[in-house]
Parts: structure tokens; sequence; C-alpha cells
């Protein structure tokens, strides 16, 4: 972790160093170019490329545009030259007025990465106005008195071109009375003054007509001509005075149209039409014209257009007084504009980066600048964004600023931020400009799919078609696009041996499971695999989850007969003594079912019997037992057929058909003695035959237990190979058959079967129960000997 938070600082440093390399490009030294101004169209300015030490591919990879302070296009950039040409004619009067040197500030940005340069265009003037007098006609009343020497002060003429091509002198029409006197100005302005050479004489000569002519220094010169119409009068020997030269008065730039601003006044020690002065403004341009008006009986000054600070900060008026003889005086008026906050600040947008990946770390989003056209507090300007934003603002140098992100995003805890850029001034009221921008964060491939569960459990019933639906799995992805398009897999078996493939099958792009074969419950119940679920980044992200499929039991197998077998060889016969009394075990039926639950819950019924109510099956354990007493006129032979049906839905089932032999005695009549037989045989041919039938059935009884045992060991031993049969644990007593079983009885049977030694009638000693399932009485006191007759097999039955 530490070595990783050590990088992470080294990554940081070596961005905020690149970002102060770049910003160190954009100092104070500017390229400079020049034009003259009216030059056309389309001319060629400078070499862009070369002039900022760039190739001409890296300007047009880079994307770099030139952007002007003032948002005017005034200058294009053929990329694949590197050339800087003019967009647009240039009027240096409109764009500087009287201002030099006229300088054009403009910006080269460059994008990818973003860089950005400081560059001036100068402005040359070049002789395109002519001086011009706003009077078309200037009127000078004279008296005849007037010694020479005296001079009268001219309206000036106006040039809006500078230095050399500006105003330079002035010249009159040849006359015999007056001559031009050049007088400078503090501000650099040049003035006419007629100056008296000869004695008027009113009488002879009431009135004068002269061309005053203004000239420039350009080249070839420009000239502006005006009447001069001079008046002389009779003799008038005080002038105007006023009682200060200059006056001062502020006034606010929002003063509204028509107020009064000052009342000039001055006083004439003359009397009469003499006394009487006339105030006029003297030497005023064509804006104070428009600007200011004069009540000339008055001297009352108005306003007569609106101020703007930003355009004229203050107007200096020269102001004359003329009375009535002639006689003249001047004064100077200095109106100030008081500058109100009156202008918004103003924001420009040099460059902006709109989408950010995710995991970029202090990525530069945009670089802007901003302005404000008031002065003092009223122009000093603060830049903010919203508090709650992983974004900062940084200055670069004056009035530009860098929007840089702080840390890396998180696409999936916000993926747009909208920001807002606040520039408030400090005038009173302030005043203020917002400027948003939309950031879009891009998606990497950093989340994992994760699914809905970490297991899931699905249920499918046994015998089912192919291709069926057995159930979904789903994951999700808080990407987007392709990192949260997923697809789904199967994941190999942590068991080798199952068969995976052949089993199920997953839709790869919904997750969809299928069973692809028909299931069995009997050979397959349940089976556990993974499912993998992966998105389509770079680099690619998964995810892992249990299935476990559970195959669900169907009644597809019949119940199968264990005892008695039903194979074809000579029916197996059950021998019940006539003393036996109700409820005499005779036989169990024992059967199994290949199906689980319900469906292997066996129940037997005794569907025909040859003597209806003399026996009776158990319905839950398959047990034959005598349903009443016995009597020497029950048939001695019985044909039984038992149901064995499963609790299935639908019920399946087997039958299998008992016989049984009804006898008085078990040894007498089957194994008789030796000398007795003859006289039997003489005395009842019966018992003869009966002898030979026991004989007979004895020997066919043994086979039948030794068959028996055979292929009880032999479906055992299959049985325990398949784990569906369990055998008793413990040593087994040789002379017992014990027959296990998967059936619905309850307990378990051990029988004997040996002979009776020791005795000359060599008696069978049969199916003496070890753990009995019901007690037999015998009311006679022979329990031992009815206990003889109760089966004629020994099974051990579960």
């Amino acid at each position: 972790m530490a070595i990783r938070g050590a990088l992470a600082l080294r990554k940081r440093q070596v961005l905020i160093l690149f970002v102060l390399l770049g910003l160190s490009q954009a100092g104070p030294e500017s390229v400079r170019y020049s034009v003259a101004e009216e030059t056309e169209i389309g001319s060629f300015v400078g070499n862009l490329a070369r002039d900022l030490g760039l190739g001409v591919e890296e300007l047009s990879s880079r994307e770099a545009r030139v952007v002007s302070d003032d948002n005017k296009k005034h200058l294009h950039l053929d990329l694949p030259t590197g050339d800087l040409l003019l967009n647009e004619k240039l009027d240096r009067e409109e764009l500087c007025s009287s201002t030099e040197p006229c300088v054009l500030h403009f910006q080269v940005v460059l994008e990818n990465p973003l860089q950005f340069f400081r560059a001036e265009l100068h402005v040359k003037d070049i002789n395109d106005h002519s001086p011009t007098f706003l009077d078309k006609e200037i009127l000078i009343q004279i008296s005849e008195s007037t010694t020479i020497g005296t001079t009268f002060l001219m309206e000036s003429a106006q040039d809006l071109d500078i230095g050399r091509n500006s105003l330079q002198n002035y010249t009159v029409s040849p006359n015999s009375h007056f001559y031009i006197k050049i007088r400078d100005s503090s501000d650099g302005k040049i003035y006419p003054e007629l100056v008296l050479d000869r004695e008027l004489d009113h009488e002879h000569e009431p009135e004068l007509r002269l061309t005053l002519t203004a000239l420039d220094g350009g080249s070839p010169p420009r000239s502006g001509k005006t009447l001069v119409l001079i008046k002389v009068l009779d003799v008038n020997d005080n002038a105007p005075e006023f009682p200060q030269r200059l006056y001062e008065v502020q006034v606010l730039e929002d003063t509204p149209i028509g107020s009064w601003i000052i009342t000039i006044s001055a006083k004439d020690l003359d009397a009469g039409n003499y006394g009487k002065i006339s105030y006029t403004f003297l030497h005023a341009s064509e804006d104070i014209r428009k600007t200011f008006e004069i009540n000339p009986p008055s001297g009352d000054v108005h306003l007569r257009s609106s101020l703007d600070f930003e355009v004229t900060q203050s107007y200096t008026i020269n102001i004359q007084a003329t009375d009535g003889g002639g006689l003249s005086e001047e004064c100077t008026l200095l109106i100030k504009v008081i500058d109100i906050n009156d202008n918004p600040p103003e924001v420009t947008m040099s460059s902006i980066t709109k989408i950010i990946p995710e995991n970029a770390s202090e990525t530069l989003v945009a670089l802007f600048s901003v302005r404000d056209k008031d002065s003092g507090d009223n122009g000093r300007m603060v830049c903010s964004i919203q508090d709650d934003l992983p974004f900062s603002l940084k200055p670069t140098f004056k009035n530009f600023f860098t929007l840089v992100s702080e840390k890396a995003l998180d696409r999936e805890m916000r993926a747009e931020y909208n920001i807002t850029i606040t520039v408030a001034d400090m005038g009173s009221p302030r005043l203020k400009t917002q400027h948003t921008i939309t950031v879009l964060v891009s998606d990497v491939n950093d989340n994992a799919p994760a699914f809905t569960q970490t297991s899931y459990t699905l249920w499918v019933r046994e015998n089912n078609s192919p291709a069926l639906h057995i159930g979904s799995v789903s994951a999700t992805d808080t990407d987007a696009g392709a990192n949260a398009q997923l697809t789904y897999s199967l994941l190999p078996p942590q068991d080798p041996h199952l068969p995976l493939a052949s089993l199920v099958s997953i839709n790869a792009d919904n997750g969809h499971l299928f069973a692809l074969r028909s299931l069995d419950y009997e050979a397959l119940q349940a089976f556990e695999f993974g499912v993998g679920a992966t998105d389509r980044g770079s680099p690619a992200l998964s995810s892992q989850a249990r299935v476990r499929v559970l195959v669900l039991d169907a009644n597809d197998n019949s119940p199968f007969v264990l005892y008695p077998l039903q194979n074809g060889s000579a029916p197996c016969t059950e021998l019940v003594p006539r003393a036996a009394e109700a409820g005499y075990l005779v036989t169990k039926v024992v059967a199994v079912d290949g199906d689980s639950g319900q469906n292997a819950w066996l129940s037997y019924q005794l569907l025909k019997a040859t003597e209806p109510g003399l026996f009776g099956v158990w319905p839950h354990n398959g047990e034959v037992r005598t349903a009443r007493l016995l009597s020497e006129r029950d048939a001695p032979k019985h044909r039984l057929l038992v149901q064995v049906r499963d609790n299935g839905e639908p019920p399946r089932s087997a039958s299998v058909t008992l016989h049984v032999l009804l006898v008085d005695g078990f040894s007498q009549p089957y194994l008789p003695l030796p000398e007795a037989a003859a006289e039997q045989a003489r005395a009842d041919p019966l018992t003869v035959y009966l002898v030979v039938a026991l004989a007979s059935v004895s020997s066919l009884f043994l086979l039948s237990v030794l068959l028996f045992v055979a292929v009880r060991l032999c479906r055992r031993s299959r049985a325990a190979s398949l784990g569906g049969c369990s055998v008793p644990e413990g040593p087994f007593p040789g002379h017992l058959v014990d027959v296990s079983g998967t059936g619905t009885l309850s307990q378990s049977y051990q029988y004997e079967v040996c002979l009776r030694g020791g005795t000359g009638t060599n008696e069978f000693k049969f199916l003496k129960p070890i753990i009995p399932n019901l007690p037999v009485h015998d009311t006679g006191g022979n329990t031992g000997e009815n206990e003889n007759f109760r089966n004629s097999f020994g099974f051990n039955i579960q």
C-alpha cells in the first residue's frame, strides 16, 4: 500500500509540473505583430508556427485556434500553413480612438495537451481622415478700435488620425488685415489664432470674409476648410470677465439626460448692448457638442446624452463669453465622470474539456478569462464555484483562471457535473455573471459483475423434455456501455466425473439455464456447478456463483416384489397348520419401489382369494395372516392374489400370487416313520400320496432355500454396490438366512432352518422366529409346536 501511495504521489507531482511548464510558456513575453489599418481581408500578418517554435503538423494535430480578448474574430489562423491572416478590415479610429499605440491582445490556444500563448497585434495609423471643421462658418465680431496685434481665438479642426497624420498647420486666405498664429496646448493639440495686423475701419469695411484651412502631415497631406466672417463693430472698451479661470464638476455616469450640470457666469462693466454676454463652447469637439449643451444667455450647462465612464472618464470644455461689443473672454470647464457599477463581469472561455475519464486525477477542465469594464472596486472581481464539487479554480496570470479536477472521479457515484462559475465584482451593488459547464464522467471498467445471489437452487422434475428451461441466473454491473454488457458461461465442475456439458447449457446473453436431456432421479438426484459472468471491458472483469440442481422424483417405477419370487419357477407354497389361530402369520409379501417419498410408500391389498374371508393382508407391511380359525371344512389348497400399490400420482402397482396349503400336522403326513409306512399305505392309499407329496415338497423346499439364499446374497452385494440397501452390522449366525430389503416393514425377522437330529422321524424344525412379529398363544400349551408351522421359509425382512 505504501508503494502504491508513493506512485500516486509521484504521478500527481509530474502532472502539476506539466501544468506549470505549460503556464510558463504563456508568460508575460508575448508574440508581437503589426499591420496597417484598412489592410485588405486575408492579408498576411505573420507565420505563427515559426514564431512559436512549433511545427505546422503540430498546429493541426493540437487544434490550434486564436481567441481575442474582445471576443471578436479579427484574425484567422490557416492551419495547413501556420500563417496568421486578417479576418476583417481594421479601423484604428474605431478600435482605439485617440489611444496610441493601438494594440489588440489575443491568445493562441493549443489542445491535447492544453497550452496557450499571449500575442499582440499593433494597428498602425494611415492618413485616411481629412481635418474637418464642425462649423461651416465662424463668426467673429471685432471693434474698429481694436489695437494691432490683438489675437482672436478660432475654432479648431478635428482629425481622427494620430501622429504625423494628425492636424499639423492652419492657413488663412490672403488679406490685408489678419494673419494666422498657431498656439500649442498642453494636450498636444494646436489651435489657430487670428492676429490683427492692420487697423479696421467699420465705416470703410464693415465685414470681411476669410477662408481658414487646416492641414495634416500625411503624405499626401489632407485638408479641411471653413468660412470666417468678421464683422467690424463700433468701439467697446470692456471685455467680459470670469471670476475663475477653471471650473470643475463631478457627474455620475448614470445622470439622466437633460440634467443641469453647472452654470458659468461672467461680468461685463459696459452698459447696454455692450454689457450683454452670450456663452458658447469654444474649440469643442463633436463628441462634446453631442454630450453637453450651454444656454447662451444664462450660461447653464445641461447633459444632452448619456455618459459612459468606460468610454470617456472626463471632458475638458472651453467656454467663451462674448459681450455685445464683440469683446470676449474664455474659461475652462472640467467635467469628471464618476464611475458606477453598471457593467457585470464578463467570462470568456478559451478551452473546455467536456468528458473526463473517471480514473483520471487532476485533469485540466477549462481555461477562461474574466474582465470588468468598471474601475476601482467596481472592476475588482472574485471568481468561485460550488463548494461541494471535486473541482477547484486556480489563477494563472492576470484575469486568467484554470478549472481543475482535484481527484479521480467515480462515474458510478456521479456521472455528470454541472459546474457554475460565478464571477462577482466588489462594487455596490455587487454585480455577478455565471457560466455553467457540464462535465461528463466517462466510464472505465472498474466494477466486476455481481450476481443477485451467491448461490442458486433450481428444481427440475425427472423425465423432463430436452431443452427445458429450468431457471436463470442474473448479474448486474454498475459500469456503463460495453463495460456493463455481460456474458454468462458454465464453469468446469469440481467433480471430474460429472458430465456437465451433456446435462445443462446456459444462454450467454441472459443467463437462462436449460436441461439438455431427460434426467433420471434414480440415477442422479442432485448435481452442482459454477456459473460465471464476464463483462466486455478491457481488461474484462468477472464473478462466479454456485448453482445446485435438485431432480424431483416422478412416479415412474412400479413396485417390485422381492418375496415371493415371481420368476416363472415352481410356485412357492406356504404351509399352514389347521390348528392355527386367527391372526396366524402365513407369510409376508416383500416389495420395494425405486422411487422416493410418497411415490415409494407401498400399500398391500388382497385382490382375490380361493375362499374370501379366510386370509387377510396387512396394508402397511404386507403380512398375510389368517382372518379366522381354520376348520376341517376349509379346502386344503388356496390361491391368493396380492396387489402392491405405491402412493404416486398416478399410482403404480404390481401383483403376486401366493399358494397356501392347509395341513393337519406337518411331520406325520410328509415324513412318516419307515415301519409304519407300509401299514399306513395299506390302510390308507391317501397317506401314501401324502408321503410322496411331502418328500417332493421337502426336496423342492431345500432347493428353493438354497436358490433363495443365493439370489438374496447376489442382490445384496449388488445393492450394496449401488448404495440402495443396508446390511446389518456384526457377525451373522451361520444357521440363519437373512434377507434385507428396502420395503416399508418396520421390523426384522430372523428364522432358523434346520433338521432336528436324534429322532427317528427326522422332523424339520422350520422357520422358528428368533424375534417374532406377533406372539402366538396356544391354548393347549403347544406354543413351540405351533411355531414350527408359521412359515415355510426363513428370512430377514426390514
